[in-house]
């Protein structure tokens, strides 16, 4: 299962400012960029149906030149939800009860289909009186076509360049551009591989696609292709590391039993190397106290013996 909300939240978390120019440009009229303070994630809970929800993103922000603040709060919708509109109204509504601050919604939705316009208000009327006409934010990245930000020099464009309107054919093709975008804008390593993973966990190809990226990838310039080719040989490690850490589980808990959190978190942090090494260590373990002492040694915290 992808997780979505994490997904979108890491890469607007990291790529707020570029997230609204690119897409939202007018907020930064008024916006003091120095200002940004990213909130904790406020629980909702709908009584009347028992649901729990948690917004996605909430920013406070100061009005450039004032002494006044407002907050940002941008929810990303991976899928098609009726009602929806009515439950942006109800965070907005517990936001500004909670902090007396106006508050900006934003709604990305992501799910490919449908392919209709999403609702972008949510009203209450009788035929004499408008009581209520909320308005919020849409990006509907399905209603965005990916070459129409080919030029755009943003990692946001290069990231939801992966979930806008695509057609199948051009899946590989779709990818390599994001990564070329990405390679263009020069960041630092730690953005580099968000965004990379971002694109490649919507883009995953088969077998077919991956010789049509392949073969992209050769028309590019050759600093390009050399820069692309290092961030695929990256995703193609991380998941030679994924394999070998989830077999090892595997054999582990069936020999066993289930893992402590400390031990789990030990097995998570190593390294290929070593990741090789607790194969051959898993032969000649006896029992898990061995184990337990292998991996507290890995970890620089020696298991204590009992």
């Amino acid at each position: 299962m992808i997780d979505h909300d994490r997904l979108f939240k890491e890469l607007l978390t990291t790529f707020f400012v570029e997230f609204l120019d690119l897409f939202f440009p007018q907020v930064l009229d008024y916006l003091d960029q120095d200002s940004l303070i990213f909130l904790d994630k406020e629980i909702f809970t709908d009584v009347t149906v028992g649901e729990r929800y948690e917004s996605d993103l909430i920013v406070q922000a100061k009005f450039k030149g004032q002494d006044a603040y407002f907050l940002i709060h941008v929810e990303a919708q991976a899928t098609n939800q009726s009602q929806f509109n009515q439950r942006m109204f109800q965070y907005f509504a517990r936001l500004h009860g909670k902090f007396s601050l106006p508050v900006y919604p934003i709604v990305i939705f992501s799910y490919d289909r449908p392919l209709k316009p999403a609702p972008q208000e949510y009203r209450v009327n009788f035929p004499d009186l408008l009581v209520l006409d909320f308005k919020y934010r849409v990006l509907q990245l399905n209603q965005l076509h990916w070459r129409d930000f080919l030029s755009q020099p943003n990692p946001v464009a290069s990231a939801l360049m992966a979930k806008m309107q695509i057609a199948p054919p051009d899946r590989a093709k779709v990818k390599a551009e994001c990564l070329r975008l990405l390679v263009t804008l020069k960041l630092d390593p730690a953005r580099m591989q968000l965004i990379s993973g971002f694109v490649d966990t919507y883009l995953t190809l088969n077998q077919a696609e991956e010789t049509i990226f392949k073969e992209t990838i050769a028309e590019f310039s050759p600093p390009e292709q050399e820069d692309v080719m290092q961030l695929t040989t990256s995703w193609m490690l991380q998941g030679i590391e994924r394999g070998q850490k989830s077999l090892l589980l595997k054999q582990i808990r069936h020999r066993f039993g289930e893992l402590d959190e400390v031990n789990l978190t030990r097995i998570d942090t190593l390294t290929v190397p070593q990741l090789e090494q607790l194969g051959e260590v898993l032969l000649d373990c006896s029992d898990f106290t061995e184990l337990k002492q292998w991996l507290a040694a890995q970890a620089g915290t020696p298991e204590r013996k009992t």
